[in-house]
């Protein structure tokens, strides 16, 4: 063989080795077949030819192309190869979840469909970019407010930890505390003497009132009741006696000669008291030698 054609057949050699490698470094497997399915996205930021594609978290293919759909704007077709024996089912999505430190991954997210399945060449409809950045980037508000209040918080802590008062707080809180502990002794003991005894007089002082209910019970209220109603109608009657003209009373409280003739009696019998103290040898005769005669 000349040494023209060793040349060419080893340079052939190298550019099909040279090919071969950079596929299996890519992740193609040039020795099973594969099938190729499309999926549609929004956007494809972070996805790379040769990325892997996962199916519940195991490689079932790779990214074999990625074009921007000219006939429909806004889309980005994500060209497939998946192993030959993988069935996508109906229903099935595709979602994109994008890695902390940059890049995505494809995960295939397999419906439960055991009667209908994605053909080779169909396109399966695909998801929003989700994932750890995207959470990250919504947590980013929620951080900045948190960064905020600790910045005022650790302001407060400086100030308050500079405050020349500081030692004379610390002080005054711990007379706050000995009192509370103080207070809580008494209130210990309160709860340990004095309550026990509270509740006794308490428990004596409603068997007392539970006797006196049923010594109430006991008597004969009707029959005291009609004894007032007696006496009532007693002093009624005889205040109707008093008050009528017929009577001794009642003429002496009507009958105003009577009243005269009290009055014309008292007054007689004061003048006749008035001139006994007056002449009293008018109407005393005693001698103490006796009466003499002719006198």
């Amino acid at each position: 063989m000349k040494t023209e054609a060793k040349i060419g057949l080893t340079g052939v050699i190298a550019i099909v080795a040279l090919f071969l490698g950079i596929k299996f470094l890519k992740g193609v497997n040039l020795f099973s077949s594969s099938k190729v399915y499309y999926i549609s996205f929004n956007n494809t930021k972070g996805l790379a030819k040769s990325s892997s594609v996962y199916a519940d978290g195991y490689k079932v293919g790779i990214v074999s192309d990625i074009r921007y759909d000219f006939l429909h704007p806004g889309n980005v077709v994500v060209e497939i190869s998946t192993e030959k024996g993988l069935r996508i089912p109906k229903g099935s999505t595709a979602q994109l979840d994008e890695a902390l430190l940059g890049g995505c991954t494809l995960n295939m997210m397999l419906a439960t469909n055991p009667s209908e399945a994605y053909s080779p060449g169909d396109t399966i409809p695909g998801t929003d970019v989700s994932g750890v950045m995207k959470k990250v980037g919504a947590m980013v508000p929620q951080l900045e407010q948190v960064v905020a209040k600790v910045d005022t918080l650790v302001a407060t802590l400086n100030k308050l930890v500079s405050d020349p008062n500081l030692p004379l707080i610390i002080q005054n809180a711990e007379l706050v505390t000995e009192n509370l502990n103080k207070s809580s002794e008494q209130l210990n003991t309160l709860l340990r003497n004095d309550i026990p005894r509270l509740t006794g007089t308490f428990t004596k002082a409603g068997e007392n009132v539970t006797t006196l209910t049923d010594k109430m019970n006991q008597l004969d209220l009707q029959a005291t009741l009609d004894s007032v109603n007696q006496t009532i109608s007693s002093v009624h009657s005889m205040m109707e006696q008093i008050q009528s003209p017929k009577g001794t009373l009642g003429k002496l409280i009507n009958d105003p000669s009577m009243y005269d003739n009290l009055n014309h009696t008292v007054q007689s019998a004061d003048s006749l008291v008035t001139d006994l103290k007056a002449h009293p040898k008018r109407y005393v005769h005693f001698s103490v030698f006796g009466r003499k005669e002719g006198k």
